[in-house]
């Protein structure tokens, strides 16, 4: 996938980015695909690796999860008027963007999309905040970053509550940067995040780690990842991995230490508007071998309510 672009009935965008970030990265982090194992596309059972190389056939199956409904009942989109519908538009890359070694005969290809709805009830009953959207959009943050500079790097202008912000470093070819002997390349030991010049977060890259596989499980037992084996050559692994040259700022706990999906009342949200700067400093940024300078890029979870924001209710 390209890019993926996908749109309500009324024209907002809700989904924007290329297909790593938007069909991986998002129900990754977001916490809308699954929970532990499963919040990785490449650990759903449907998932089978691309056959490469001349011999191969270039077959695979992806599974993912475009998501609207970021707690239960709230997100959702209408799609019960046949003349007013959302949009969902995939621009699929070139088969040698895929296959470094193209095979004999390319495969064909088919998309299915399956969506999920909330049934209408004789006596009418509206999820809750209806009108409300969380909304992921895909944004180059500036300056580019040289190795071991000391400088602060501004985020997109953003405008309304954010329940996970995921930061992605990329060199100058387009590839993410890698870890390196067990460290995260290009990352700095000690980030911070600003929010109007004021810190909110200021810990070792490490902790930041930490507290993200405390709360979605990403990254927990790195140095005890099972590969999955058996007839169907399943080539995810479990627990999930953290993707090299991302991290991910999790405000989905309100409940507890964890992420726990859908299940979450709001309460830890972090409030902008579009005035708001959010920037990430690095006193100074790592090292990085090539490709420099590095882009940060952020895709960030954007709750707009279409009122205030309700928080803390049961599910009704």
């Amino acid at each position: 996938m390209q890019l993926v672009q996908m749109k309500d009935a009324f024209g907002t965008q809700l989904l924007t980015g290329p297909g790593y970030e938007i069909a991986n990265l998002v129900p990754l982090y977001g916490g809308q695909f699954g929970l532990d194992a499963m919040r990785s596309p490449a650990n759903s059972p449907q998932f089978t690796a691309v056959s490469v190389g001349t011999a191969g056939t270039g077959n695979y199956q992806f599974s993912t999860y475009f998501p609207f409904e970021f707690a239960k009942g709230y997100g959702v989109i209408s799609g019960a008027n046949a003349a007013l519908l959302p949009v969902l538009q995939v621009n699929m890359a070139a088969s040698a963007t895929v296959l470094t070694t193209p095979t004999t005969t390319l495969p064909t290809l088919a998309e299915t999309v399956d969506s999920d709805f909330y049934w209408l009830p004789n006596v009418p009953t509206d999820p809750p905040g209806i009108g409300t959207t969380c909304q992921w959009i895909f944004q180059p943050s500036n300056p580019t970053i040289s190795a071991g500079a000391s400088t602060v790097v501004q985020l997109p202008r953003l405008g309304g509550y954010l329940n996970m912000i995921i930061l992605e470093l990329r060199g100058t070819t387009g590839l993410r940067v890698t870890e390196v002997a067990g460290s995260d390349e290009g990352w700095p030991v000690r980030p911070k995040l600003l929010v109007d010049g004021v810190p909110i977060l200021d810990t070792l890259f490490s902790t930041l780690a930490e507290d993200l596989a405390i709360s979605t499980g990403i990254g927990a037992a790195a140095g005890n990842t099972q590969t999955v084996v058996g007839a169907a050559a399943n080539a995810g692994t479990i627990p999930v991995p953290r993707p090299s040259g991302t991290i991910g700022i999790n405000y989905k706990n309100s409940l507890s230490q964890r992420d726990l999906g859908l299940m979450d009342t709001g309460e830890t949200y972090l409030s902008t508007n579009p005035g708001t700067q959010l920037e990430l400093a690095g006193y100074p940024w790592g090292a990085h071998a090539a490709n420099g300078p590095n882009t940060l890029n952020a895709i960030v979870g954007q709750i707009v309510p279409s009122g205030a924001l309700i928080q803390g209710l049961p599910e009704v």
